[in-house]
């Protein structure tokens, strides 16, 4: 008797769209979060192996700054994604400067 007042996934949303939309958005969320990461790290590996003596400092402080902005980014919750994206770019021309 006690199991028929319960509130449950199913009493609340039969469907379950709700959580099926929440862990979409997760997904996009975090895989969004991923590949701008890869970029930066990608970089500053490049720079690493192909930059000159003093890039090592460069590719520690653009992975750190990287990682500072998106974790800004992920903290706003805007879904732009524009700091983060700006600072993957910059660092990108300005690894592509030191390289070549």
């Amino acid at each position: 008797m006690s199991g028929h007042d319960r509130f449950t996934a199913e009493t609340l949303d039969p469907a379950g769209t709700t959580d099926h939309a929440a862990t979409y958005k997760g997904f996009v969320k975090y895989s969004v979060v991923l590949s701008i990461a890869c970029f930066i790290i990608l970089t500053s590996l490049c720079l690493f192996a192909f930059g000159p003596v003093g890039s090592l400092y460069y590719g520690f402080a653009g992975l750190i700054i990287g990682a500072i902005s998106l974790i800004i980014d992920v903290r706003v919750g805007s879904g732009n994604w524009i700091l983060s994206g700006a600072v993957a770019a910059l660092f990108a021309l300005f690894a592509a400067m030191l390289v070549s």
